[in-house]
């Protein structure tokens, strides 16, 4: 394995704990701290510029995942002006978008809208999913209102990037 593999490599070691973290965060607190975003993003440098240097990434890789990070950030804007996401959703899915770049975009959008959907069924189903149970009394109308921790959806998505990058 060459030097810029191996940092590659430990780029995509650092992305997934971060991945992790901000899971993590998001279950327990409802909340994505700033900081994971921006360390996604500069690993991604790190990760982009090693693929420059050992020849495996180009100027128009580079181009097309700012291209996917720029839609999704768009995207997921207009889901947060909606309501329907937070503030620390929308950065962390468009920091994993640029790992995604336009060949992985596809997977990691619709495995974060399975797993999504798949929280969203346990919180109908009266899981206590987040920082508290679900408020009011217990209806499915409640439920219906209660918030949802997206991150750990993004998180999944995410993972299955960084896993798909390790395995070419």
């Amino acid at each position: 394995m060459s030097l810029f593999a191996f940092v590659q490599t430990g780029c995509l070691i650092a992305f997934a704990l971060l991945l992790v973290l901000a899971a993590w965060q998001d279950w327990r607190m409802m909340q994505i701290a700033d900081g994971i975003s921006l360390e996604i993003i500069a690993l991604f440098v790190v990760w982009a510029a090693a693929g420059f240097v050992s020849g495996t990434f180009s100027l128009f890789d580079l181009a097309m995942a700012l291209v996917c990070a720029a839609g999704m950030f768009g995207l997921c804007t207009l889901a947060f002006a909606a309501g329907a996401m937070g503030g620390g959703d929308v950065k962390l899915a468009a920091a994993v978008s640029l790992f995604a770049g336009p060949v992985l975009i596809l997977d990691f959008v619709l495995v974060t809208a399975v797993v999504g959907g798949l929280l969203g069924l346990a919180i109908l189903a009266g899981a206590p999913i987040g920082p508290v149970a679900p408020a009011g009394d217990g209806t499915v109308r409640a439920r219906l209102r209660s918030n949802l921790p997206y991150g750990p959806a993004i998180a999944v998505g995410g993972l299955s990037v960084a896993l798909a990058h390790a395995l070419t």
